[in-house]
């Protein structure tokens, strides 16, 4: 009896071996399936966050290039007041040339200013040209 026993087990345990040998290759494809499923899953996901990074990019643009155009209206129309206040356009340049002056001024050793003429042109350094006799 302990013979047809061991008979019945070996064959047992060939039937399992062939059995586990005949689906390798159903299980090789069921493997690969899944694996581009998964491959396909991923590369969906990833077009879908690059396509809502680059709206949010979009989006984020329009409203910066939104409040530049707020804020360059706002700086035009401070600048319109205080020309008008000013007496116009010229009275306007004379003030920011005096509060230029204002701000640039002790800042070294020694400032040079050019200061405008009527006739618009700067007086270049006057002074400071060597006289023709020094030797």
């Amino acid at each position: 009896m302990p013979a047809i026993l061991s008979v019945i087990a070996t064959m047992f345990v060939l039937a399992a071996i062939a059995g586990g040998l005949a689906g390798c290759p159903s299980y090789n494809v069921y493997s690969q399936r899944m694996e581009g499923e998964a491959q396909l899953a991923k590369a969906e996901s990833t077009r879908r966050t690059r396509v809502l990074e680059a709206q949010a990019e979009k989006d984020s643009a329009g409203l910066k290039a939104d409040a530049e155009v707020i804020r360059a209206q706002g700086v035009a129309n401070a600048n319109k007041i205080i020309a008008d206040s000013l007496g116009g356009a010229e009275g306007y340049l004379r003030w920011r040339y005096i509060e230029m002056l204002q701000e640039t001024s002790g800042h070294g050793e020694r400032s040079v200013i050019y200061l405008p003429t009527e006739a618009g042109m700067p007086i270049l350094e006057a002074g400071k040209r060597p006289s023709s006799t020094a030797k």
